[in-house]
């Protein structure tokens, strides 16, 4: 095994000035890490991560917590996330709740015995509070993804979901569309509330009245509810658009129109927050409110590593990226 006496010897160095190469201490000559750099290459050496750690007093591991691999928001985030972390030299851990308390909950027991330097966090929703105290609690440096938990404070990293949704009930109702209903996700979610907010705000920019009919709420991942979705179609006002608040849930209302012998757009327009990515450009067919996800992940991941390095302001800072509205074939003037 490889050792940094070793290294020292062949590059005619102290063991001290290796340690302070690989550690990235103290003041070495150019030339002289160039040498000893270019011996750590040819033996092969492996830094050891526990060592490393101790003379850091960090573990260069950091941990991703989202909410559903599946939905290609987050798998562009976690992309963004990685890039960031690799580039500041840090490697990361991926976890996925899915959206589920009880399983956030086991992440959360496995970050905290794992001794990562930090977390990027998407909660699950307002009842992840308990978890992000115990990793306050901890002094585990945490920057928020994505969703706001009332009652704690720490860097967040969040969208417009008030201002998409309003450009997208805008869009609508200037097409002509005067009975729109909302699939929304859980009132548990700050992002729900803050979609049906502009959902809410767009009709009554066009003077449209609220029909709490028209609103169907569940979760944000798989969406398959039959009922809810006859419900709509059968309602006095049958809506001729529907905003769905995000893409999963509008990958599920289509599917289900279509099993109906609902057309989209002809029959029904359907909307959305968040694109789908790589399926978009084979493919384009929803109109959406497109965050831009990869930076989410990239900006979260350097507010993070700033914070642990102790390079960020001293009061947490909040970041709001906008979102774009992307016109596209899933929404038509009203056929009726």
């Amino acid at each position: 095994m490889i050792t940094i006496y070793d290294i020292a010897k062949k590059a005619n160095v102290s063991a001290m000035t290796v340690s302070k190469v690989i550690n990235q201490t103290g003041r070495i000559s150019p030339a002289t890490r160039e040498r000893v750099q270019q011996v750590i290459e040819e033996l092969g050496y492996i830094p050891n991560s526990n060592a490393r750690s101790l003379v850091l007093q960090r573990t260069q591991m950091l941990s991703l917590l989202i909410t559903d691999i599946t939905n290609p928001f987050y798998t562009t985030l976690a992309r963004g996330a990685e890039d960031a972390a690799n580039q500041r030299g840090y490697r990361l851990l991926f976890s996925n709740s899915d959206e589920d308390y009880g399983k956030e909950k086991n992440y959360v027991e496995t970050i905290l015995s794992t001794r990562v330097d930090g977390v990027l966090f998407a909660p699950a929703g307002d009842r992840s509070l308990n978890h992000l105290k115990q990793l306050q609690e901890r002094n585990i440096p945490f920057v928020i993804l994505d969703r706001t938990v009332p009652g704690i404070t720490s860097d967040v990293i969040a969208g417009d979901s008030r201002e998409g949704a309003l450009q997208l009930i805008r869009y609508l109702t200037n097409l002509g569309h005067r009975h729109i209903a909302l699939v929304n996700g859980s009132s548990e979610v700050s992002t729900a509330r803050l979609r049906e907010e502009g959902y809410m705000e767009g009709l009554r920019e066009a003077e449209l009245p609220f029909d709490s009919g028209l609103i169907l709420r569940t979760g944000y991942r798989d969406f398959s509810d039959e009922k809810g979705i006859d419900r709509l179609l059968a309602h006095q006002l049958k809506p001729t658009a529907i905003f769905a608040a995000n893409n999963m849930l509008a990958i599920g209302v289509i599917r289900l129109l279509r099993k109906r012998g609902v057309r989209v757009p002809e029959d029904i327009s359907v909307v959305c927050f968040d694109d789908l990515d790589l399926a978009s450009a084979f493919d384009p067919f929803l109109t959406v409110a497109a965050q831009p996800a990869y930076d989410f992940g990239a900006i979260g991941m350097q507010m993070l590593i700033d914070r642990i390095e102790g390079k960020a302001p001293e009061q947490p800072q909040t970041v709001i990226m906008p979102s774009e509205l992307r016109i596209r074939a899933s929404a038509s003037v009203p056929s009726e």
